[in-house]
Parts: C-alpha cells; structure tokens; sequence
C-alpha cells in the first residue's frame, strides 16, 4: 500500500523510501516481544540481549497476548510497524517454562522460528566485569558437529548468525574485535557464552589474547521448530542480478590458483612490423636505388 500512496511531506518521503526494497540491504533490526504471561527470567533474558543488539533493536515493554507457532498475524503486523525483519519472542507457562521463540521474516511473513527452552541463565549484571561498548559487532564461534549434520541445528546457526552478525563493514582493525559470542551444541543443549577479548603485552607484534566472561550466559534446549520449505527458503536468498558477479570471458585459472588470460589480436602484417633502428642495419643509397630500379640521386664527382 505505501508504494502507491503519495507522501505529502519530506519527511514521508524519507521514511516510505528507507522501507523500498533496495540492492544492498539495511542492517537487520530485532523486536523483542514479551509474551502475556512472560516472568522476571524471560523479561530480563530480552533486556540483556536487547543491550546486546541495540542499537538495531526494538523492545516492546508491554506484554502482548499471542502464540506464534499458533498464530503469527500479530507478529506479522509488528514487523510491519516497526519494519524488523528479526524476533525474539519470550514466554513462561507450565507447559513450557521459561520459553524464548527466535525467528525471521520474509517480505513480512514468518519464514522460520525455532523454540529454545532456558534451562540455565546468569545476565549481564550478574557478571562484575568491564562490558563492551553499545553496537560493538560480535565475533561469532559455533562448536559442535551437530550445527553442520542436523538441518534442525543448522537452520539455528543460520538464524543465530542473522540476529547477532550486526552491520557489514569495509574494513576491520584489531582494536575493533572486542566482544565474541560463543555458541556451543553438546547432547541436546545448546550454550551460548559471551566475552570480551583482552589484548594483553607479549613482547612481539602480536598480542597476547584472554577472554574474559561478560554475559549473558544462556542453557538452552530446543524445542518446537517451524521451519521454511526449501522452495521458500531458497526464494528467499535469491540475488537480485545486478548484484551477480559478471562473467569474465578468456580467463581461466590452474590447480595453483595462477590466473591465464587468452588474448586475440588481428593479424599483423610483418613486413611492416617496426624493429629496433640501429645504424648498422641502414641502407645505403646505392642499395635503396637497387631495389627501386632507379638511378642513384647523388651525382658521381667529374673528374
């Protein structure tokens, strides 16, 4: 609908042009929904990872009626108004306590989700350590051999990776890789650990690194998961072409990775063909005026 209203004022037209489809995408904003019955652990897991994400984040305080796996028009109209195209929904009931709901969306659609029970979980003010700066991109390390075998666990490594990998940046410098998200899959639990990288002296150029704890620091099991078909999926990573390397004709590279380029010239006529101008190679006058059949130009002295 807003491709086709016209916006009356300047600022309409920023922000109808901000949500156009564009070649290279926005960073990715998150809404985290608290659920109708969510308690102190859910609501404070949402506060802490809302610290991490921000600024590319949205949370709603008020606690919104809805079960997604259920029901996802609510969802759905939440990413419209505040154009996320990530979320974390969180709630508690006895039949699944301490329930976190993390998914993502497609053209305002729910295109997977995946429910992760918190079995265990210290916050960000818990740990007494120094924490790193708001909108500090993440370093992200995921263990186990399950995220690679299971097509369950390897939908969650692609959503975790889509909600914490933060903007993309032209270049990295050392001082910048500050904060890594650990993500560990070992008999059924999944455990995510965050820390701040510390740079210490080693007597070379390169630093001697240690890790240190920050939070949050989250036991989750995975429950239910409602996950895209594969026709749905892969519309969804499909590039735009222009964005789709061009093809390089008359290129090829070998096993070493050296790269061959064939060229195609015209063909030369070699009678022609400039060569080096040396003084030995000169004609005399005697053997130009041979070769044109005429007499030669320089008169012969009388005597």
């Amino acid at each position: 609908f807003s491709r086709y209203r016209k916006p009356k004022t300047k600022r309409a037209k920023r922000f109808l042009e901000k949500r156009e489809p564009k070649l290279k995408e926005n960073t990715k904003n998150a809404m985290l929904i608290k659920g109708g019955n969510a308690n102190l652990t859910v609501t404070e897991v949402l506060k802490d990872i809302y610290a991490v994400k921000k600024p590319f984040a949205v949370l709603y305080k008020k606690k919104n009626i809805t079960r997604p796996f259920e029901d996802q028009t609510s969802l759905e109209f939440f990413s419209k108004k505040s154009d996320c195209s990530l979320f974390l929904f969180g709630s508690h009931n006895k039949k699944r306590p301490n329930n976190l709901i993390i998914g993502r969306m497609f053209d305002y659609h729910v295109l997977d989700m995946i429910e992760l029970g918190i079995e265990k979980f210290v916050s960000l003010k818990d740990v007494k350590n120094s924490k790193c700066p708001e909108g500090t991109k993440p370093m992200l390390i995921f263990a186990g051999d399950v995220f690679d075998v299971n097509e369950e666990y390897r939908r969650l490594k692609s959503l975790l990776i889509d909600f914490f990998r933060g903007p993309t940046v032209p270049s990295i410098r050392l001082a910048g890789l500050e904060y890594v998200l650990h993500f560990t899959a070992l008999d059924g639990k999944i455990y995510m650990r965050s820390y701040k990288v510390l740079l210490k002296k080693s007597g070379c150029k390169i630093p001697r690194i240690e890790l240190e704890e920050m939070g949050p620091s989250l036991d989750l099991v995975m429950r239910r998961t409602h996950l895209a078909s594969d026709d749905l999926y892969k519309l969804s990573l499909k590039q735009p072409k222009a964005l789709k390397p061009k093809k390089k004709k008359n290129i090829s590279h070998d096993v070493f990775g050296t790269t061959y380029g064939r060229i195609h010239m015209q063909k030369q006529d070699l009678a022609k063909l400039q060569t080096r101008k040396m003084k030995g190679l000169k004609k005399r006058p005697a053997e130009k005026a041979a070769e044109d059949g005429g007499v030669s130009p320089k008169k012969s002295k009388s005597g």
